[in-house]
């Protein structure tokens, strides 16, 4: 091979591999980072302030929440009406948290939750999430916590995250 053709060979690989990486870093198809004037139907803080915990709902008509940490998700999912929510959970198209490590959006559903740890929310005590179990199991050795659990096993730990 001419010392040419290895350069080009060369180009299109590491284009190739820019492609594949910036696929992989796209993030999941409806999520939406929050603008400025969006706020957690939970607290109320700005959401777009808290890039690092950004979680969100979007409904199948197209409109969406945002919050600030994985805890509102939570208390919000779990009675929306509560915090003037329109929707219930039958309506949820899509939900999505930030991923602690990567800090890249993951699916809310099938992600893993320490409960329990040293680590601290915009919110305070916060369920902290991860799109891997490993990384979870890793984090609660590294941050304590009492236990990793699944997204339908989150809501009962929450009472004990509110105190």
């Amino acid at each position: 091979m001419t010392r040419r053709a290895l350069q080009v060979t060369a180009a299109a690989f590491a284009c190739a591999l820019a492609l594949a990486a910036a696929a992989a870093a796209a993030p999941p198809a409806g999520f939406v980072r929050p603008g400025k004037g969006e706020k957690c139907p939970v607290c109320g803080m700005f959401a777009y302030k808290y890039p690092d915990w950004i979680a969100e709902i979007v409904f199948r008509d197209g409109s969406r929440e945002v919050f600030d940490g994985a805890k509102d998700f939570f208390r919000y999912y779990l009675d929306m009406r509560a915090f003037g929510g329109k929707h219930g959970q039958a309506d949820v198209a899509a939900a999505f948290m930030t991923d602690y490590y990567s800090l890249e959006p993951i699916d809310a559903r099938t992600a893993f939750y320490v409960i329990g740890s040293d680590v601290y929310g915009p919110m305070g005590k916060e369920l902290i999430p991860f799109a891997r179990r490993d990384d979870a199991a890793e984090f609660l050795r590294d941050h304590g916590g009492r236990k990793i659990v699944g997204f339908g096993e989150a809501a009962p730990e929450l009472p004990a995250l509110l105190e």
